[in-house]
């Protein structure tokens, strides 16, 4: 009995964030957001979000283009879609020693502001009690901007996920139920390491894993730390579902934040981005909405 009336409030509960903050919600009705089910919850189109995307996940492989020569010589054709890098091997092979070479190459965060015109990163909340927060250092982040990702393993809604769900406050729920665990600690931390070597085929990564360090790869991938808004802090950001399509170059899928639990599971990858709702300017934290009714 106790089983049945557990699964019946599971399948009955309609809330991003599942399900600990949902004990609190009578007391933040005012911050609700409701979703209906038409709109699908797309605030700008998957085509501007997959332009974003590639545009920063080209610059992130042009700009580390030593740690990519593995990828390069084991797909050779690659090298073909890139007019860029017959100028920066041969800048790479000018070695002045072991330990110096002359390409410049900069910093994840440094690439993201030079491309999308702006830079985030992970910092003390200006919350009290909040924790880590997300906040713009430089640049202005236009409304409609994708400005961050959430990371982790996606499930299906029939995957198990009991025990890495337990004190966990990172599991992100989609509008069809799927599931996506943003815990870089514990047992979501093995759980996704073990997924992306699972998925990797050679120096042929399928996906991020450097999210889970505090050596960011891409750095987009840190939505799992914005914070809900509150009445004094507005949502500035909202959380916007993206299926990666079958023709996402494979180069750049070592930027993708997400792996799917189930390799056997033929669907495309879900992510989940967070977008600009306002122009967002330095300095400023990002808040999205945990309490969007999608349902």
């Amino acid at each position: 009995m106790f089983w049945r009336a557990l699964r019946r409030r599971w399948e009955s509960y309609k809330y991003r964030f599942v399900p600990w903050i949902a004990f609190n919600l009578r007391h933040k009705r005012r911050t609700l957001r409701f979703v209906p089910e038409e709109s699908k919850d797309k605030i700008v189109p998957d085509e501007d979000v997959l332009k974003t995307l590639l545009k920063t996940f080209r610059a992130l492989f042009i700009n580390d283009l030593r740690r990519q020569m593995f990828l390069l010589n084991f797909l050779p054709k690659l090298k073909s879609k890139y007019p860029e890098l017959e100028t920066a091997c041969s800048t790479i092979s000018k070695v002045v020693d072991d330990n110096q070479q002359s390409q410049i190459i900069f910093n994840p965060e440094e690439v993201l502001f030079n491309t999308l015109g702006f830079s985030i990163t992970r910092s003390c909340s200006s919350l009290v009690s909040a924790g880590t927060g997300v906040f713009v250092t430089k640049g202005l982040v236009p409304k409609g901007t994708v400005v961050s990702m959430y990371p982790g393993t996606v499930y299906e809604k029939y995957e198990p996920i009991f025990f890495q769900s337990i004190g966990n406050p990172f599991i992100f729920r989609c509008i069809d139920g799927v599931l996506i665990d943003g815990n870089d600690k514990g047992i979501s931390k093995a759980i996704y390491r073990s997924c992306s070597k699972r998925d990797q085929f050679g120096p042929l990564k399928m996906s991020d894993a450097f999210w889970l360090t505090n050596s960011m790869q891409n750095p987009l991938a840190v939505g799992q730390y914005v914070n809900n808004c509150s009445t004094e802090k507005s949502a500035n950001v909202c959380y916007q579902e993206f299926d990666v399509p079958e023709y996402f170059p494979i180069e750049f899928k070592q930027y993708l934040p997400n792996i799917k639990y189930s390799h056997e599971v033929q669907r495309p990858l879900r992510c989940v981005v967070l977008v600009a709702l306002q122009s967002i300017g330095p300095g400023e934290e990002l808040f999205s909405n945990y309490y969007t009714i999608i349902s």
